[in-house]
């Protein structure tokens, strides 16, 4: 599982640093989470391959999280991209797109396919043989989602001196990888856990974006792996929180020791703040492992 941060600013872009986005490779799958102003810059300048996206979560219909998405479907056009593009996001966002496409004359040449959110409780959104997509309802100034992104249970691994001795026909290792019991060339049934062991841990991301402190999210996203959540505010501005319906450092900290998280990435920083340090800090007070966002930092896990 890779994380590449393109943008992890509020607000507004500055020169060196950009507005939410971020692409998540998890499974050969690459999801693009947000797409700021500047996102398709980020991704030429991080040599991230635009025709490998072909699913893109908005959380929400605040400028710096989604102004990026257009132009990025209309570099896409001019590249002649075939591959169907989905897009998952509030209700609004496929009229927001089709408007200005529609006045450009502009058109695209693949299939273009929303997929609106309305529900106010986490929804199953996305789902392969191998990964699984819920949204987590926040609560922001407008409708917001984050996402949790989880791999499911991978194959079974055989124990092949267990396999051998147990006399079990080598056209039945496919069933065993898949967990179920199998007979022997005895015609005796080998229990799966006999002969098998469990696959590598299944990996989970999640995204909390713009939100309040919202401590209900955490049956969502409990033992998650990695957990982002915004960070825009230091203590000492923690007032602005309830105002603006966002969190501190310190808050996105509480919710990821109650979620049981691995890992705390922060991110969503205002601009007010010259430095970064003191997020960690004030986070590592409540949580030990946090990690800071910056633009262009990977995370792989």
């Amino acid at each position: 599982m890779k994380l590449t941060i393109l943008g992890c600013y509020s607000a507004t872009p500055r020169t060196l640093n950009n507005t939410t986005s971020q692409v998540l490779e998890i499974n050969n799958h690459m999801f693009l989470i947000d797409c700021g102003e500047g996102t398709q810059v980020q991704l030429r300048k991080h040599k991230i391959k635009f025709n490998r996206i072909k699913h893109i979560f908005i959380s929400h219909l605040h400028g710096d999280h989604f102004f990026g998405l257009v132009g990025l479907i209309s570099t896409f056009r001019l590249l002649t991209r075939e591959a169907d593009l989905h897009i998952y996001g509030p209700k609004g966002i496929k009229e927001v797109v089709t408007l200005q496409m529609k006045l450009a004359d502009s058109w695209t040449n693949y299939n273009l396919i929303f997929h609106e959110l309305t529900s106010n409780k986490s929804e199953l959104i996305f789902e392969d043989e191998k990964i699984l997509v819920h949204t987590v309802p926040l609560n922001h100034r407008v409708y917001t989602n984050g996402f949790l992104f989880q791999e499911k249970e991978g194959d079974r691994k055989l124990k092949i001196e267990a396999v051998e001795a147990a006399n079990i026909n080598v056209a039945y290792y496919r069933k065993l990888t898949q967990g179920f019991d199998v007979v022997n060339e005895k015609g005796e049934t080998i229990k799966n856990e006999s002969v098998t062991r469990a696959g590598l841990k299944p990996k989970s991301y999640a995204f909390c974006s713009d939100t309040m402190y919202k401590e209900d999210i955490v049956s969502i996203i409990k033992n998650v792996d990695v957990l982002y959540h915004e960070s825009t505010f230091l203590e000492k501005h923690a007032h602005l929180g309830p105002k603006t319906k966002h969190s501190t450092a310190k808050e996105a900290a509480t919710i990821a020791k109650l979620a049981n998280a691995g890992t705390l990435l922060l991110g969503h920083y205002s601009t007010r703040y010259d430095g970064l340090n003191a997020f960690k800090e004030e986070a590592q007070e409540v949580f030990d492992n946090v990690e800071l966002c910056e633009d262009g930092k990977t995370f792989e896990f």
